[in-house]
């Protein structure tokens, strides 16, 4: 039984290590359809679960430490490449369909919460908070806040098991939406000619070598900043239960993210990569603290994900009809919230494949204002 702080930070550094490296080279299907930060949690879990760490306060406050510290650095690395003159660029009708699309999840997760409040845990709307983050934006915006809301780790894990199920079948969903893409944009009367407009117009290529001075600016940089927005976020005054030091916190380094991406600074090589590793550290210390032994709510969270999915198909087509949008935006716009920019990407190409970097800047979006639209859920549903 671990109850070292420093050993129990250096398994999980270890392990996050094995996952990646895994995830990256193995060449089997099984990490298409279970993303590698999803095994990070089940590991961490049953680790836990099996009593290999301990309840020692050490452990806690070490890992509480290092998730506060990295947090907003993940975050700030994250939006590096979140150039918003570039999102700017891609028009008002594609804009309007990722407001909608984004808005429909805050919907659906709001419907899904009244009609089965009364069975769930009563702090399962910070939970559900965190999930709508991972849907309007990725992981890392699920991440920050579970972090800001301090969910339960158990109801945090049900969530978790929600949004890598029902992550796999949405995703099979989009790929497979290509095939009536043509009788669906008759059926709404799409006019796909506006998109030729951003056919093509941005190169995704890095070219950079990640070198010393790069990983001294995102590494040393990013933690500095951190250090800073937290000391900052501590001094502004706490407004109900969102908005507390840690928002503050987030909001600091996400606009700091924006302005330096607009710079040659976001172009900084080694941003991305450094910020997964982060998330695989954050998401095992969460982890560290569930036990699979109390996964009996677990259904209600699925059937909580599937109300949510189905109130976003609903308002969606709705939309599309009225609008006379095609299926490209919408499938693209919902595989940027709910999947974020490591599929959007791949279902654009789907369609075709010039116009990847719509997918791209649709994702970035998400990555800069999903933690605080899942804030936002968040709060409804406390009022509710």
């Amino acid at each position: 039984m671990i109850d070292n702080g420093f050993l129990f930070i250096g398994v999980l550094l270890a392990l996050s290590g094995a996952i990646i490296l895994l995830d990256q080279r193995s060449t089997s299907r099984f990490f298409r359809y279970v993303p590698g930060f999803v095994l990070m949690y089940f590991a961490a879990a049953l680790l836990n679960t099996v009593g290999f760490f301990s309840d020692a306060k050490e452990i806690e406050t070490v890992g509480g430490g290092v998730q506060d510290a990295l947090l907003p650095a993940m975050i700030l690395l994250l939006l590096f490449t979140c150039d918003i003159r570039r999102v700017i660029r891609l028009g008002p009708k594609l804009l309007l369909t990722l407001v909608v699309t984004s808005a429909s999840i805050i919907v659906g997760f709001i419907v899904a919460y009244l009609v089965l409040n009364s069975f769930l845990h009563e702090e399962a709307w910070k939970a559900l908070g965190a999930l709508n983050a991972s849907w309007t934006g990725g992981s890392a915006n699920m991440v920050a806040v579970q972090g800001i809301l301090e969910a339960p780790e158990s109801v945090f894990g049900y969530v978790l098991i929600v949004d890598t199920v029902l992550y796999s079948f949405w995703l099979l969903l989009m790929f497979s939406s290509v095939s009536v893409s043509e009788k669906f944009n008759r059926w709404t009367g799409a006019d796909t000619a506006y998109l030729d407009a951003h056919t093509g117009t941005e190169d995704e290529a890095d070219s950079d070598r990640i070198d010393l001075p790069s990983l001294a600016i995102v590494i040393c940089g990013s933690i500095a900043v951190s250090a800073g927005a937290t000391w900052l976020g501590g001094l502004l005054p706490e407004l109900g239960v969102v908005v507390t030091a840690t928002t503050w916190t987030i909001l600091i380094v996400s606009i700091l993210g924006l302005v330096i991406a607009a710079t040659p600074l976001g172009r900084t090589a080694g941003s991305s990569e450094v910020a997964m590793v982060m998330l695989y550290l954050i998401i095992g210390i969460i982890a560290s603290g569930s036990d699979f032994t109390s996964l009996t709510e677990a259904p209600l969270y699925l059937l909580a994900g599937i109300i949510v999915l189905a109130v976003h198909i609903a308002i969606m087509v709705v939309y599309a009809k009225l609008t006379r949008t095609e299926l490209f935006s919408l499938a693209v716009a919902s595989t940027a919230n709910i999947g974020g920019v490591a599929s959007a990407p791949v279902v654009a190409s789907a369609f075709n494949r010039q116009l990847v970097p719509v997918g791209v800047l649709f994702a970035l979006v998400g990555a800069f204002a999903g933690t605080f639209l899942g804030l936002v859920s968040a709060q409804i549903m406390a009022v509710l």
